[in-house]
């Protein structure tokens, strides 16, 4: 019994571990924190608008075209990345494969290119 219990002794130790980081990154902003808001700290931050004004208000279409920006050259890392690894063994048909997504993504970016997402005034 003694040595099955020796076995989970670094599991113990890493849950404890764990917790104890964790419980810590909980606390410390509450210990360290400035309490003290800024007029800019609570001015609108990326999103274009007030965020305490009405939920349904209109806000400017450049924000979806900016995060179907994002999206694209997000899978284009996420996908090219294993796909430069497996290169060697995927031949051919890896290699066009590969093509036609980078395709399907240039039209995208093409799409958003001419919607003007890329100027922002």
């Amino acid at each position: 019994m003694e040595e099955l219990l020796k076995d989970y002794l670094p599991i113990v130790v890493f849950i404890g571990v764990a917790a104890f980081v964790g419980t810590a990154l909980l606390v410390a902003p509450f210990l360290v924190a400035f309490r003290a808001p800024d007029t800019e700290k609570l001015s609108a931050y990326e999103c274009g608008f007030n965020a305490f004004d009405d939920a349904r208000m209109k806000f400017d279409v450049r924000f979806y075209l900016v995060s179907i920006l994002f999206i694209i050259f997000d899978l284009e890392v996420a996908f090219l990345f294993p796909w430069a690894v497996a290169f060697g063994d995927l031949g051919w048909f890896g290699f066009w494969s590969m093509m036609t997504f980078l395709g399907v993504l240039t039209v995208g970016f093409v799409y958003e290119w001419k919607k003007g997402a890329l100027e922002w005034d």
